[in-house]
């Protein structure tokens, strides 16, 4: 399964048509109950493994799918149009597994991107912290070198699919002198001694994904454990965002075309006055405006994922970060003002739970502020105009 980007689209026609059809089969029907009890979507998972798509980045020499970034955002966007705790899963792998990707030595690409390819692991990106969110090199979460071995302590908040990811790629301070080029990245695995986890926090949305603290409490890992050199981590997490990006700008194209979807069904059904309310012109001019915008977002986030593709083979701009923020932030924007539109489209129905949108708009919200909020993205769009 080799998505190369600049193969004819027709491939990726193929990709988005399979993954539809298995997303509507095997996900969506329990979309629903994984909102309402808050569940992870275990039968997700076994689905997506079940057909190479939990993890679709990694490379075929780790025995990945090996696909492009053009292909990984289909993937994301086809499951998150049924179910947007279930697209985390090929999220959230890519994101805890990039940095490993991009800056790991060789030893751990094999140890750690095998178990992944095969679906016997799962990988979380532990960046944020209780009082370094947007101020990311603000953490405190220390790695002390001690011998052949590193000590880590500290917590991480806000932890996508923590408890359930058995790999997590942890930011930690190294020199405290040097800011941020004082912190280095490790890989920690869940069942190192001194790790364990907050309880679940209560969220507005994709409920179905665990976000927990992670707690890191005399963790005693291997030197070798480290990605890169030290004082290279945050710099890999910043290269990292910049690809990672685009793949919530498809969770938000995702979230948002299952919304219009919905929406355009259900007006053809709803009659009053005596015809169908998407007979009438105020209808049809919302319906044209929410297509219009998710079909400049799809624009924007698929050419976003043709610089991330380049970049990552070597010869791409150095615009990514702009056109990653870009995508991720206007994507994003459109997904809450989509989703808002179709459930007052479905009037008092759509404020019910019965109908999916209500989930959907609550889902749409996360898009808008994890990986960096959209008052940030416009900070590094405006720090690297293009």
């Amino acid at each position: 399964m080799d998505f190369d980007l600049y193969r004819p689209l027709e491939e990726h026609d193929m990709l988005r048509e399979s993954v539809r059809s298995l997303a509507e089969a095997k996900i969506a029907p329990h979309a629903a109950e994984v909102d309402e009890e808050a569940r992870f979507p275990q039968e997700a998972l076994e689905a997506l493994v079940a057909n190479d798509l939990h993890a679709v980045h990694v490379p075929e020499s780790y025995g990945g799918a090996g696909a492009d970034a053009l292909a990984t955002v289909i993937v994301i966007e086809e499951v998150a149009r049924v179910c947007a705790s279930s697209s985390l899963i090929p999220a959230v792998n890519k994101l805890g597994s990039l940095p490993v990707i991009l800056s790991g030595s060789e030893e751990l690409k094999k140890k750690y991107l095998a178990p992944l390819a095969k679906g016997d692991a799962m990988f979380s990106y532990c960046l944020s912290e209780p009082d370094a969110g947007s101020d990311a090199a603000g953490m405190k979460t220390k790695a002390v070198r001690d011998g052949d071995h590193y000590v880590l302590n500290g917590v991480k908040r806000w932890i996508t699919n923590a408890g359930v990811s058995e790999y997590y790629t942890v930011m930690a301070v190294t020199d405290p002198d040097k800011r941020s080029k004082g912190i280095s990245a490790f890989v920690v695995e869940k069942s190192d001694p001194g790790v364990s986890f907050g309880a679940p926090e209560k969220k507005l949305g994709i409920k179905g994904s665990p976000t927990r603290e992670v707690y890191l409490d005399n963790v005693r890992i291997p030197a070798d454990r480290m990605i890169g050199a030290e004082g290279t981590g945050f710099a890999t997490a910043m290269k990292t965002l910049d690809h990672t990006r685009i793949t919530i700008a498809a969770q938000a194209l995702g979230i948002a075309q299952g919304a219009l979807d919905y929406a355009k069904g259900y007006v053809q059904e709803r009659k009053q006055f005596g015809k169908p309310i998407a007979d009438f012109q105020g209808i049809q001019f919302m319906l044209a405006d929410m297509a219009m915008k998710l079909e400049a977002a799809r624009q924007l986030t698929y050419a976003a994922a043709a610089r991330s593709e380049r970049v990552a083979a070597g010869s791409g701009k150095e615009d990514l970060t702009f056109f990653g923020a870009a995508a991720k932030c206007y994507a994003s924007d459109a997904a809450m003002e989509i989703t808002t539109d179709a459930v007052q489209l479905l009037g008092g129905y759509g404020y019910t739970r019965d109908y999916p949108v209500e989930r959907m708009m609550r889902d749409a919200k996360i898009t808008q502020i994890y990986e960096g909020t959209n008052q940030v993205q416009r900070i590094v769009m405006a720090r690297n105009l293009p």
